[in-house]
């Protein structure tokens, strides 16, 4: 990869696991009213067909991780597991009680924090809450994200047979420096344990997460993480460009100093030994820093043009509905957006008064809508096109006529009606869904609010 391009393109950017990205949401039009209105619009039209997501945040960790930008909530102490339950159970069932019929649930995905925090007993009793009002749709998919220090075998088998089969392990990396350095202690053996565990028990997609441009992380590191996770042979893998934002008040980036991150294009090489190993052991790009074997429904989306991207990430199939439940959990009608609350306090008082526990959100616009279905076929497909009446937008020729020097430097290729990503320009789709966001045009920030590009 030219250093030249690297250094071109590196730039702050979206993620775009939504369009409008939340910093652009324009929150004083945006009412709980509203966002039930949409909500009861997008369930009507979506529920029989292709029925709903429920993302549930779980936000409990019992130690800090130093690279970790999410809601999470640090403590040893497990007695504050019944009463969280208890409360996203009311959160659901007060969306259960503005419903005409039952929800049927295509997707639920434990996230977090760390969902096995919490007791296997537990989590059994919060799924079999949630089906006390709704039906498992007949093909639905059921994840969550283990952490292989405390995912027990019975954590595994419980949630197996609720309906889960797919987890997804934090790995990051292997090297003892670089997990000194992020506070994320954790010995192959115990990775290999759990994914062996998850194999015998039946799950069908075994996902490891990694990161590349961590901190002290150097090439040697990459490339031995790599082949470690290659003789356990998980069936999807998220490859991350660890995304440094220490100026975000909560996270954990701390403990490093900022030259002792991976930058440009000594970073960029991380990522692009890390996929040739990747491709020598069969695994295929799919979307943005994901991989999959032939045999993963990850990438039997991919190639039926069936994978979607949203706050979870990318997932093997589109539903219309996606319910966050959980502190600050963002639900997302198609028509709107709706955040809950940020800290457990703020979330558990908004219940006691039998509130929907949303405090910010955003209805979005035509014009919203349609650049939004430009950036999820970018993401998802490396591709979109106007060439139907209800995919164009005036600003549309503008926005070809700035990526002609992207086509120039072989990232894209331009016809007439529509635009292709091409091999050279997979590391920048973040960079070309850019020219996309007119929100972001109009109102530049003055300040960094996101991780760089590359």
């Amino acid at each position: 990869m030219p250093i030249s391009l690297i250094q071109k393109y590196n730039v702050p950017g979206p993620r775009y696991t939504s369009y409008p990205t939340v910093p652009y949401w324009s929150e004083g039009l945006f009412t709980n009213d509203l966002w039930k209105n949409t909500f009861l619009q997008s369930f009507q039209e979506s529920n029989e067909n292709e029925g709903i997501s429920l993302y549930i945040h779980l936000p409990f960790c019992e130690s800090l991780c130093t690279f970790c930008g999410c809601n999470k909530r640090i403590t040893k102490r497990h007695d504050v597991e019944n009463s969280y339950i208890a409360a996203v159970l009311h959160e659901w069932n007060i969306y259960c009680d503005l419903l005409p019929n039952k929800p049927i649930i295509k997707e639920i995905h434990l996230g977090g924090g760390t969902p096995t925090f919490f007791a296997p007993e537990n989590l059994e009793s919060l799924i079999n809450g949630i089906f006390l009002r709704a039906t498992k749709a007949k093909e639905h998919e059921f994840s969550f994200e283990g952490h292989p220090n405390n995912t027990t075998r019975t954590h595994l088998q419980t949630l197996y047979n609720l309906g889960f089969k797919r987890v997804s392990f934090g790995v990051q990396d292997y090297s003892e420096k670089v997990q000194k350095a992020i506070h994320r202690e954790q010995p192959f053996h115990n990775v290999a344990k759990v994914t062996f565990w998850a194999k015998e028990i039946g799950y069908t997609s075994i996902g490891h997460d990694l990161i590349f441009g961590l901190p002290f992380q150097t090439l040697e590191d990459v490339i031995d993480t790599i082949d470690k996770t290659n003789s356990l042979l998980p069936d999807r893998l998220a490859f991350y460009s660890y995304a440094h934002v220490p100026w975000i008040k909560g996270n954990g980036q701390r403990g490093f100093r900022d030259e002792d991150v991976p930058k440009d294009d000594a970073k960029r090489q991380l990522y692009e030994e890390g996929k040739k190993s990747l491709a020598a052991h069969n695994y295929h790009e799919i979307g943005m820093d994901h991989f999959a074997l032939k045999t993963d429904s990850m990438y039997e989306s991919f190639q039926n043009k069936k994978l979607h991207r949203n706050f979870m990430g990318y997932t093997s199939s589109k539903t219309k509905l996606m319910i966050g439940l959980g502190v600050s959990s963002i639900s997302d009608s198609w028509y709107s957006f709706a955040q809950n609350e940020k800290t457990i306090e703020d979330y558990y008082a908004r219940l006691e008064k039998n509130e929907l526990p949303v405090f910010k959100g955003h209805i979005l616009t035509e014009e919203d809508l349609i650049i939004r279905k430009h950036i999820l076929n970018l993401m998802c497909q490396f591709t979109t096109s106007w060439e139907a009446k209800e995919d164009y937008f005036p600003e549309i020729v503008e926005i070809v006529e700035q990526l002609n020097e992207m086509e120039t430097d072989g990232l894209i290729q331009i016809s007439d009606k529509s635009i292709t990503v091409t091999e050279k320009g997979k590391p920048f789709v973040r960079n070309i869904c850019m020219a996309f966001d007119l929100r972001l045009k109009r109102n530049a920030p003055q300040t960094q609010l996101f991780s760089m590009t590359v």
